[in-house]
């Protein structure tokens, strides 16, 4: 399973930890393509690699993914000390998103088939607490790698991570060929992909994922209108991020020891998600700084990282323990499909209800909006049923 812990955390730092040292670009339009590039990639081919895995196995995806991710990023280091185009930098992006796409969905796919349906809890929890460490380290090693070295060296420690990930990999995690299925048109594909037993655990990572978006975007601009420094609103960010690794874990337990459902789970994880975006708009309900925005600061980072916490590993748990295994591949990739449109979607509704008003409404827009499919999640969880092949 570490291997396999290890890719979670590279995807995470990878994507982090470049972003959020972007910012040397004067033009936003060119930073923005940069930030999307990565996620853009993921949207359309993690299906498509999902489904590979699924064909061939998941393990020979993961191998090619993370091979590929190395290369991406190693592709850069040599190019860049040839040139400083920034043609290079839109090509590893690109590269290391469709890398990513390859390793992800696979690794989610070997996390579900290497463990017993009784034991997904404690897995996914333990995979998303990687990942989430993965979130917090990126932005903040990667500044201190930049800093170094520039770009330059930070491509270094990730062509070396995901090499390094790759020969774990190839050592530790065992084959496992492709389970036989049956033909599947694209009606059957269809019908599984809105029945409420998918649904309704896309529905709620995807909600997950557009607060954990939100916060780490903007929590960080209502901590700058409280007047707190970059030092206290990135303390707050990794606040959000430590909250969400600490839950997960915990939550998978829960869930398999029973102490826990995942329609109950899933429930209170989008309740304290839509509280954590309510306390975030504390910081614009008065009109002077004081104690009330940096308490509404803080009070919403720990609150959405707690609740994005709940969510995750209980979402995934939930898929697997509902998916044939033959078509796991296939499902995790089109779930993460609705992460990545949550991670999108969160920010953009947020920064255009903003633009037009304020950010205390920006933040109420997804709360309003995360609270609605908070319904859907526990009415489709009722009436949800396994389904086959």
């Amino acid at each position: 399973m570490w291997p396999l812990y290890a890719a979670g955390f590279t995807t995470a730092f990878g994507a982090h930890g470049i972003a959020a040292n972007l910012g040397g670009f004067s033009s936003l339009l060119v930073l923005g393509g940069l930030l999307a590039l990565y996620d853009g990639a993921e949207v359309l081919l993690k299906p498509l690699f999902g489904s590979l895995a699924d064909r061939i196995g998941a393990r020979p995806v993961l191998l090619g993914g993370l091979i590929a991710f190395a290369l991406a990023s190693a592709a850069y280091v040599a190019a860049s000390a040839l040139s400083d185009s920034l043609a290079w930098l839109w090509a590893a992006r690109l590269g290391q998103g469709a890398a990513a796409s390859a390793f992800s969905p696979s690794a989610s796919a070997l996390v579900a088939r290497l463990n017993p349906a009784a034991r997904h809890g404690r897995a996914f929890g333990s995979y998303g607490f990687w990942k989430s460490i993965g979130y917090t380290l990126g932005p903040l090693l990667g500044g201190v790698l930049v800093w170094a070295g520039g770009l330059s060296l930070l491509f270094v420690v990730l062509a070396v991570l995901g090499a390094a990930v790759t020969l774990w990999a190839f050592l530790v995690v065992p084959v496992m060929a492709p389970l036989p299925k049956a033909r599947q048109t694209v009606l059957d594909l269809a019908r599984r992909l809105t029945d409420p037993v998918f649904l309704a655990p896309t529905a709620a990572l995807a909600a997950a994922t557009a607060a954990l978006s939100v916060g780490v975007g903007f929590l960080p601009v209502a901590g700058r209108t409280a007047g707190l420094g970059t030092i206290a609103t990135g303390a707050a960010v990794s606040l959000l991020a430590l909250a969400a690794a600490v839950v997960q874990p915990r939550a998978g337990r829960a869930l398999d020891e029973g102490r826990l459902t995942t329609r109950a789970g899933l429930s209170a994880g989008m309740t304290v998600t839509v509280a954590g975006l309510l306390a975030a708009m504390l910081p614009g309900a008065s009109e002077a700084p004081g104690a009330s925005w940096v308490a509404g600061v803080l009070l919403g980072a720990v609150l959405i990282g707690v609740g994005t916490g709940l969510i995750t590993p209980l979402g995934f748990a939930a898929l697997a323990a509902n998916t044939p295994q033959e078509r796991l591949g296939q499902t995790m990739g089109s779930a993460e499909l609705g992460r990545e449109l949550g991670d999108a979607g969160g920010p953009l509704l947020v920064a255009g209800v903003a633009t037009l008003t304020t950010l205390v409404y920006g933040f109420a827009a997804l709360a309003v909006v995360i609270a609605a499919l908070g319904w859907f999640v526990a009415v489709a969880s009722r009436r949800s049923r396994p389904v086959s092949g």
